[in-house]
């Protein structure tokens, strides 16, 4: 059936997970914006909107592009804004509700003098992962940015966004907990020193590990988490989901077997897992989990197999001699991805 790496999506877990953190965040009085990055798949939408989703968040111009083509009329773009994309984003404002990320007064005053539609604007805050944003002490900064949305007839100020992606470095539960309610008295604050001037604004929050695991969601005025569609090993090594979570697996043919070194070769490699890899409890690098593939979707984790490396092409799997002797070159496994919104852009 499968003749080179696939990937496959179990579409009933996809709609258990999405109606499960709908229901979290309908329940916690929290508007739900999901991040579509992960599956980029008109398909996988319609999946959202079926559980009641009518705005969604992407990470670029283009995927904005994609999606309001497939009738999504409400986008972020949680991305800090590309200067150069003005007259594509000026075309998606002249038809869709569109929101943009900003972490200078520079890019908010360049938008104000290019903006040509009604356009919201997030200031994005670093709440110490320290990829994009501004830190708490720079209010000077963000004054600013404020300040040049109330003079403009086109930027209308939305709040505050920020990516907690340190809770991916977290060690348990309650290391991710502490940094989302650290985050979220971070961006009471701000919220606080706007509100009287802006009293529409909101806070708006994203990542999966601490969304999936806080029990009430209702610190943040909207969440936009998005690897919970899928899920993978990352967020089960968190203990953000479990094996029976992850929606997706890779589809790999066996193309060679080496009993003496206990390893198979798998057409599976970096360009289609991703080069992303965990450290188990032996300190063993895996770059994903193999499981068997049946007319349900797929089996439990093989015990004691694993990707152990992976180059352009091929994917190493280590298993023990009594497993390994049961394939043979043409067989099929299954992958669970160590990163799934990666393996997913890869075989889109």
């Amino acid at each position: 059936m499968w003749k080179k790496p696939t990937l496959l999506i179990d579409t009933a877990k996809v709609q258990r997970n999405i109606d499960k953190m709908f229901r979290k965040a309908a329940r916690s009085n929290t508007a739900f914006r999901p991040h579509f990055k992960t599956h980029q798949s008109a398909e996988i939408g319609e999946l959202f909107r079926k559980s009641g989703t009518d705005q969604i968040t992407v990470s670029s111009v283009s995927m904005a592009r994609y999606f309001s083509g497939h009738g999504w009329n409400d986008i972020t773009i949680a991305f800090p804004v590309n200067l150069r994309e003005m007259d594509e984003i000026n075309e998606l404002a002249g038809k869709i509700r569109l929101n943009l990320l900003v972490d200078s007064a520079f890019s908010a005053t360049e938008l104000k003098k290019s903006l040509r539609n009604t356009t919201g604007i997030f200031i994005e805050l670093d709440n110490g992962y320290h990829r994009s944003g501004l830190l708490p002490e720079q209010t000077d900064e963000t004054d600013k940015i404020a300040e040049t949305c109330g003079k403009s007839d086109l930027l209308e100020f939305k709040g505050f966004l920020t990516h907690a992606g340190n809770t991916y470095d977290a060690k348990n539960r309650n290391e991710i907990l502490s940094i989302m309610d650290e985050t979220a008295r971070m961006m009471k604050k701000w919220k606080e020193r706007y509100i009287h001037r802006f009293p529409e604004i909101i806070n708006s929050y994203g990542d999966t590990p601490s969304c999936s695991l806080a029990d009430e969601l209702n610190d943040f005025d909207e969440i936009r988490p998005g690897n919970f569609v899928y899920y993978d090993l990352m967020q089960y090594q968190l203990g953000a989901c479990t094996f029976d979570d992850i929606a997706v697996a890779v589809a790999c043919p066996v193309v060679s077997v080496y009993p003496q070194r206990n390893e198979l070769i798998l057409y599976g490699g970096a360009v289609h897992l991703s080069n992303e890899h965990l450290a188990d409890n032996n300190g063993r690098k895996i770059y994903g989990y193999v499981v068997r593939l049946n007319e349900n979707g797929w089996s439990d984790p093989i015990p004691g197999a694993y990707v152990s490396s992976v180059s352009q092409e091929h994917g190493i799997i280590r298993m023990e001699t009594e497993k390994l002797a049961r394939f043979t070159p043409g067989d099929i496994l299954g992958v669970l991805p160590v990163h799934s919104c990666l393996t997913a852009n890869l075989l889109k």
